[in-house]
């Protein structure tokens, strides 16, 4: 009980830290999974959820790397989900805060479930990019701009190099195509657990 009150008392403040945290703890891990991968990983050609494990058969899993990334995922989905209930707490926006849970247990499970695993890591990851691209355009309901619209053009990104992958793909390669879907979402959750941090202090100060 005691914790609930804090999270009744401080939705902003909890989420903001959270989120934020959530986008510099993904991309932090990723480039350090990213640099203790031998030789041969390129951000070209070479998948994020390779750093987990490859696709099957023959699925390939390189230490440290593995456990970084995968720990990674899990904690930042588990941030993000945890910040959607703050989120919700303080707007009870369900147009956004259901694509944005969504995207949290996408993050969640892509840790989970590793590249390695069929069917449910495909799945995870592909409702981490929808609903994360949803998620960055119906946060619109709760933002003021400028960043309303920066979320709106980021979400639109992410989901344009998704579901056009295929145009994409020739051109930045495997990796570089997830990396646009991927990173517009990274930079946008980022971005709102900032300005959370920015609402709960003009709440502040009007007190």
């Amino acid at each position: 009980m005691v914790i609930l009150d804090i999270f009744r008392k401080n939705p902003h403040m909890i989420a903001g830290t959270l989120l934020f945290l959530a986008g510099v703890i993904s991309i932090m891990g990723i480039i350090t999974a990213e640099a203790f991968y031998p030789s041969g990983y390129t951000t070209s050609n070479s998948e994020i959820s390779d750093l987990g494990a490859t696709r099957p058969p023959n699925s390939i899993i390189m230490q440290p790397s593995a456990t970084i990334f995968n720990s990674t995922m899990i904690v930042t989905g588990i941030m993000v989900l945890i910040g959607a209930y703050c989120i919700f707490l303080a707007y009870r926006k369900l147009l956004f805060n259901i694509p944005f849970a969504l995207f949290g247990l996408g993050v969640l499970c892509v840790g989970l479930f590793p590249g390695n695993v069929e069917v449910l890591h495909p799945l995870s990851a592909l409702i981490t990019f929808i609903f994360g691209g949803i998620a960055a355009i119906t946060s619109s309901k709760i933002l003021d701009s400028p960043f309303r619209y920066i979320s709106i053009c980021f979400g639109i990104i992410a989901l344009i190099c998704l579901f056009f992958a295929n145009f994409f793909i020739p051109i930045l390669g495997d990796g570089g195509t997830e990396r646009w879907i991927a990173y517009p979402i990274v930079m946008w959750l980022t971005g709102l657990g900032g300005y959370l941090l920015g609402t709960k202090s003009s709440i502040i100060k009007k007190m």
